[in-house]
């Protein structure tokens, strides 16, 4: 019989043993009854041991452990992982099967896709008020050809697969690895930015799913057309997949399927495509309605260039492409070099295209809705859905639209004006009213182009949303800006000095002027008040990060100015931005604030008459029955300026007054009603803008050439304006509606010239009411351009009891200056050196000499003088002839040099060199400089040293002594005699003693290691130096 362990006390043991002891006295248990040696029991303890917690208990001593079976439990923990490895396999391959089994029995049947393929109904484009604009027509009707895989160009099949699906032989119509890799970079973005769909699953999309599920972005849909795309790879084969998929594509124009798209776009056969022109082909599935080369040809070559590219590259990694078309034995790899790709790049510049005629009424507008709709449900719905499309467009409002463009633009015609685009919305809701987006559609050369559409540089059409920031960051309409010449640093390159439109600088400059008149410096300082894409403001615990103007026009729904490497030109327009975005981001000016989002669908129905997509007009709308048609923004709606901002730029862009300068008093810029609106010129002439605006209504315009050539002697007013002009007339007549100004806009008195609060100094006819947010107040008074001020010397800064102890008298800091407030460096250069500014600063009545209003208190931190004289002393006699100078000549920081001068009296008129600039500092007390001054007249001098800083202040100290030709000139003898010299009086703390040099000319020096000067004096000493071999000093002093 095998013998068990020792007994081990248990859990009810424990607890017996605890009921059992409570409230008794431990003892030690008496020793154990012999027993059987085959029944060992539990050895005696030996000693009590107190209990952890609750009453004292018996604890007996671990019992010994057997040696586990290490293989046994081994074996046995393998065994069960295995038998969950297979149950958990069977689960999965079970939940799996119920899975794919719960979506492919709700899966559409696949059938025949030729059948499906051939299915089209018409959608159509309506506007605003009903009336049918345009039939989007069968594409079968003359452009639709079937044609087999094998008479299609290798080159066309190749360029699809490096485009579309590189391992479209090699999967089961989906393409795990993309999927994978997709995710991943989808992960990393935080958005959808690849979808990994084969060609198999775009056939899906394409022939199989509905049109609202076609457009969905979910999982699900993403699931079922992965299942779909599986049945179908197992039910046709890879040549029937690819040759249904170039059959049926949708390549733009009207154009389903490759020899279609051939015929439209190179009159010729699939079969003949060149490189060139198969990848421009390959390239337009993707967006149809955007690569467009009639409307938009920059983008088609962009997308070619990227088809080429991954040509190039596929044919390096596989040496080159492997295509098959059903045909044996198959055709020849298709290998593209990148000497190849140049060529096929040029060729493609070098055609022409002849775009068709459009039987639509208004043909842009047309094209920009099918574009819309195409983004949103995709190419393949909108022609296979019978789609019927609702739009914004008011037909009235476009008709007088199409008229001013066309007529303005052929009134310039000998300017070489050629094009012309024009949007208006409404700011209360968005609603796209009005479009044109050439002159004329048919023109051969650029009509098609839509150039509402297209990036060109607004000009000084920016500048109002840079000064919007700038409001919301302090500044108001009364701030003073400096238009001077200014340099501003650019990095590497040399510094960016703008120019005014008209060659002149304006200098002190309200804000309100300034943009009024669209001057650029102003503007470009405001720009680099606010920054480009971010600025640090505040100091210490209050730093806080404030976003730029590219952030901020980003908020109003600018998003083309996507370069990182904008300067300060972006807000004179060097950057391009859509006309479209523009007035969008005006719509918020005209809108108290808030973010305006442009559409032009209010509705979607299908051929059944269900509703598709449903547009909301306003944030706060109740929710529709269909998603929205154009997806708003996250901000739509929101505050993206105060209404109190937004206010004030309104009420400087419509005031006539102050943009008469510039402008003159009856510009096309002045309506029948109050109209707020700002031109734009480029520098080189090649666009001209003007965007205005109503509560009611917000009007764009934009004036040039497609391919970006010059015009002659035009502008914003003169180009654009009149059309904006005609236009606002019309579309407003008898029913504008005015400005109305918000709650937190108060008037206060300021003085024209500086911006503040007038002092007594300011001109009475300089002083007019401004508008201000309560939030930003002008500065007061004693801010105003004429001031008075204790200006320390040194550093220009507000003078202190502290920083006046370093200067030879502290009466210093009793000296009121009258002073001028600039603190602009450039501005001070212009007031004091440019002849324009000295007229000016005479003109307004500036204190002269110019002194600068101190920025701040000085501080014992910022740089101070070190200057004194130690030799000659106050109020010595001296002899003519040679004169050693002792002093200092220094500063704690900033010192740029030091001069040495003299004068002849007390109060000198004029002064004389002694020494000119010495650059080198002299902080501890030494010598000076060396004077001779033996043709000096007998009478009283003055010495002055003068201490100068880098910033160009400087500071000064002086004695006074009187010259004295000696009466008498003792005789030689032969043993020198020593005569002793009188007692120097001398400036506080420092002695001076006089001894007899080796030269002939006798020379004073003091001790060198004296210590300056201080404000206590010390009586003088009588301490006479020793006799010495030297012939004596000529000099007498006395007290």
């Amino acid at each position: 019989r095998a013998k068990p362990f020792k007994s081990e006390k248990t859990e009810g043991d424990t607890a017996a043993t605890q009921r059992h002891t409570q409230g008794a006295a431990p003892t030690r248990p008496a020793a154990p009854a012999p027993q059987d040696e085959d029944f060992p029991v539990n050895e005696p303890v030996t000693e009590l041991l107190p209990p952890l917690t609750g009453p004292t208990r018996l604890s007996p001593r671990p019992p010994a452990q057997a040696a586990p079976d290490v293989a046994g439990l081994i074996w046995r923990g393998l065994g069960y992982a295995l038998i969950g490895v297979f149950f958990g396999g069977l689960l999965g391959v079970i939940a799996l099967t119920y899975g794919y089994w719960s979506i492919a029995r709700d899966l559409p049947p696949i059938g025949d896709l030729r059948a499906r393929a051939s299915q089209f109904e018409t959608a159509r484009v309506y506007d605003a008020r009903g009336n049918a604009l345009y039939d989007i027509l069968d594409p079968q009707a003359g452009r639709r050809t079937y044609i087999p895989l094998n008479r299609i160009s290798p080159y066309l099949i190749a360029a699809t697969i490096a485009t579309e699906d590189q391992n479209f032989y090699e999967h089961p119509g989906f393409d795990p690895i993309g999927i994978a890799r997709a995710i991943w970079q989808n992960v990393r973005a935080g958005d959808t930015v690849s979808g990994a769909s084969t060609i198999t699953q775009q056939l899906v999309r394409a022939l199989v799913l509905e049109p609202e599920e076609a457009a969905q972005r979910t999982t699900l849909r993403k699931v079922r057309e992965i299942i779909l795309a599986a049945e179908i790879t197992r039910r046709y084969s890879k040549d029937e997949i690819l040759e249904l998929y170039l059959n049926e594509i949708y390549y733009g124009n009207l154009s389903y399927g490759i020899e279609a798209a051939a015929e439209t776009y190179f009159n010729k056969d699939a079969g003949d495509l060149t490189l060139s022109e198969a990848a421009m082909l390959a390239g337009l599935p993707q967006s149809p309605a955007v690569y467009d080369i009639y409307t938009n040809p920059e983008s088609v070559y962009a997308r070619q260039r990227d088809v080429l590219f991954l040509m190039v590259s596929l044919s390096a990694e596989r040496d080159c492409i492997p295509i098959r078309t059903g045909a044996e034995p198959p055709p020849a790899p298709v290998c593209v070099s990148p000497e190849e790709m140049g060529q096929a790049i040029l060729d493609l510049r070098a055609r022409t295209f002849t775009p068709p005629r459009s039987s639509a009424r208004f043909p842009h507008w047309v094209n920009y809705v099918r574009q819309l709709v195409e983004a949103r449900f995709g190419a393949q719905a909108l022609y296979r859905s019978g789609y019927s499309i609702f739009t914004t467009l008011d037909p009235e409002l476009q008709v007088l639209a199409e008229k001013a463009v066309a007529e303005q633009v052929a009134a310039l015609a000998d300017r070489n004006v050629t094009n012309g685009a024009l949007v208006a919305l409404r700011p209360a809701t968005g609603e796209i009213v009005a479009l044109v987006g050439s002159d004329d559609y048919d023109d051969p050369v650029d009509g098609q182009i839509n150039m509402a559409l297209v990036p060109r540089q607004p000009g000084s059409a920016i500048k109002p949303l840079t000064y919007a920031l700038a409001f919301e960051r302090g500044w108001t309409p009364a701030t003073l800006v400096w238009d001077v010449p200014t340099e501003f640093p650019d990095g590497a390159n040399p510094p960016y000095a703008p120019k005014n439109y008209d060659g002149r600088f304006h200098g002190p400059t309200l804000v309100r002027a300034a943009l009024a008149n669209s001057y650029n410096i102003p503007a470009v300082k405001a720009l680099e008040y606010v920054g480009l894409y971010g600025t640090i403001v505040g100091e210490g615990q209050n730093v806080e990060a404030k976003s730029g103007l590219i952030p901020f026009l980003g908020t109003l729904g600018i998003d083309t100015l996507t370069r990182p490497d904008y300067g300060l030109s972006l807000t004179l327009g060097g950057g391009e931005v859509p006309l479209v975005e523009m007035v969008g981001a005006y719509g918020a000016l005209a809108n108290n604030g808030r973010r305006v989002f442009p559409v032009a669908v209010l509705r979607v129905t299908d051929a059944r008459g269900n509703l598709v997509c449903q547009q909301p007009l306003s944030p706060g709308a109740p929710p529709a029955e269909a998603p929205p048609c154009q997806a708003p923004p996250a901000n739509w709606g929101a505050e993206v300026m105060s209404a109190q901002t937004a206010y004030l730029i309104s009420h400087i862009l419509s005031d006539n007054e102050a943009r008469t300068p510039a402008f003159g008093p009856n510009s096309p810029l002045r309506l029948s009603f109050p109209a707020a609106v700002k031109t734009g010129t480029t520098n080189d002439t090649r666009d001209n803008w003007t965007i205005g605006y109503t509560p009611d209504l917000v009007t764009g315009v934009w004036v040039g050439n497609a391919d970006y050539s010059e015009m002659r002697g035009t502008s914003g007013v003169t180009g654009a304006a009149p059309i904006w002009k005609a236009f606002m007339e019309l579309a407003l007549a008898g029913q504008a509606t005015a400005f109305t100004r918000p709650p937190g806009i108060v008037e206060k008195e300021v003085c024209a010239v500086s911006g503040a609060e007038p002092s007594e100094f300011c001109p009475p006819d300089q002083r007019r009411t401004e508008l201000f947010d309560e939030r930003h107040l002008p500065p007061g008074r004693e801010r105003d351009l004429w001031q008075k001020a204790f200006v320390d010397p040194f550093t220009h800064l507000r003078q202190t009891a502290e920083c006046a102890a370093s200067y030879q008298t502290d009466q210093l800091y009793l000296q009121e200056r009258a002073v001028i407030a600039v603190s602009d460096p450039f501005a001070q250069k212009w007031l004091t050196e440019d002849p324009n500014g000295q007229e000016l600063a005479a003109r307004l009545g500036f204190f002269t000499p110019l002194v600068w209003a101190p920025a701040r208190d000085c501080t014992l931190n910022d740089p101070r003088p070190i200057v004194s004289i130690v030799f000659p002393a106050e109020g010595a006699t001296l002899a003519p002839g040679p004169i050693q100078i002792v002093g200092q000549a220094a500063a704690t920081q900033a010192f740029d040099r030091y001069l040495v001068e003299y004068g002849l009296s007390h109060d000198p008129q004029g002064w004389g060199l002694v020494q000119g600039d010495t650059r080198e500092p002299v902080p501890q007390t030494g010598r000076l400089a060396d004077w001779d001054a033996s043709g000096l007249p007998d009478g009283p001098v003055t010495l002055r040293v003068t201490v100068f800083s880098q910033s160009g202040g400087s500071a000064e100290y002086r004695v006074r002594f009187n010259v004295l030709r000696p009466t008498s000139t003792p005789a030689p003898t032969d043993t020198p005699t020593a005569v002793p010299t009188a007692t120097l009086t001398l400036p506080p703390t420092m002695t001076a003693t006089a001894t007899s040099p080796a030269t002939s000319a006798p020379t004073l020096a003091p001790p060198t290691d004296t210590p300056p000067p201080t404000d206590t004096p010390v009586p003088p000493t009588d301490t006479a130096p020793p006799p010495s071999d030297t012939p004596p000093p000529t000099a007498t002093t006395g007290p």
